[in-house]
């Protein structure tokens, strides 16, 4: 039998401590709430935060909203009442979850029985169909109930109108989930870079669910394609950021990518990895990768292990 892959049955007979040492109990759905705040960004779209995640709202010319990602449950109402009062409409046309987390997904249940259009990848549409129990959690992300759920759905890239305007969206595959998106609103020139990346910390990089630090790599290179200097990037969580921005990211991924790859290929264990703390010169800015470091030890596995 393959070490590895040996190495890897043993640890997940042990249970989720060995499995992830030190690695703290992360639940989306114990998040305490936070106010939420509206920026305007320009005459008809703005950016919403403070209810789990940085919402993008666009209103058309005939009053219709586009959304993309809902925050947590807990704020579904309050974000819901918020946008209603910022954009001064109540006619939600279509929600877009561009993953399956619920900070992401807190109002598709408020806007589900409204005929609204719920928008993601496919991959995300099965993950908010079925319930979730990560390894090292105790509690389960329940699945959403049907009407709740995205009912329209793809598999690579495309656009779609909205009012007047355009709406480019494209999968970026295997990066913090395996259902991930970014949308894009090319006569705004506004990028949203759904959970890939954060403003103000590391992300979750969930490898429970299809997430991969050399898929984050990839991501952001995709995301680089897009955006020119004059792109207003909205990333998961925190302030927007300048392209020159996002290209440090890529470098600073990539440069961890490689460290921690290295480390795995000379079968360190992911105790080890963070240890060496590979993220070390970034932790003043975005303060300690600990955990980003031991997700992406173990996002490895399913690409570098042979038969595992």
């Amino acid at each position: 039998m393959n070490t590895r892959r040996h190495l890897l049955q043993l640890a997940l007979l042990a249970g989720p401590s060995t499995l992830l040492g030190t690695l703290p109990a992360r639940s989306a759905l114990a998040q305490p709430a936070s106010v939420v705040q509206v920026q305007s960004l320009n005459s008809s779209t703005a950016l919403v935060s403070g209810a789990g995640c940085n919402v993008l709202v666009k209103k058309a010319a005939n009053g219709e909203l586009l959304v993309v990602d809902g925050g947590q449950r807990a704020q579904a109402k309050e974000l819901r009442r918020s946008i209603e009062r910022s954009l001064d409409s109540k006619s939600f046309a279509t929600l877009i979850n561009t993953h399956w987390h619920p900070e992401q997904s807190g109002l598709n249940e408020e806007l589900g029985n409204r005929r609204t259009r719920i928008f993601a990848h496919e991959n995300t549409r099965q993950w908010l169909s079925t319930d979730v129990k990560r390894l090292w959690q105790n509690d389960t992300i329940s699945a959403l109930p049907e009407a709740a759920r995205p009912n329209d759905s793809f598999y690579h890239y495309g656009d779609f109108t909205h009012g007047n305007d355009k709406v480019e969206y494209g999968y970026l595959r295997q990066a913090h989930t395996d259902g991930d998106m970014y949308v894009f609103l090319p006569t705004d020139n506004i990028l949203h870079t759904g959970g890939v990346i954060a403003g103000d910390s590391w992300p979750f990089l969930d490898w429970w669910t299809g997430g991969f630090i050399g898929g984050v790599v990839d991501a952001i290179e995709i995301l680089l394609t897009i955006a020119n200097d004059g792109t207003v990037i909205i990333p998961a969580t925190g302030p927007a950021i300048t392209r020159a921005q996002l290209v440090e990211m890529h470098g600073m991924y990539a440069e961890i990518f490689q460290r921690v790859r290295t480390m795995f290929m000379q079968a360190n264990t992911a105790e080890q990895t963070v240890a060496a703390k590979p993220a070390a010169e970034w932790e003043a800015r975005y303060g300690s990768a600990d955990e980003f470091i031991n997700l992406a030890h173990w996002s490895l596995i399913p690409h570098l292990t042979p038969d595992a």
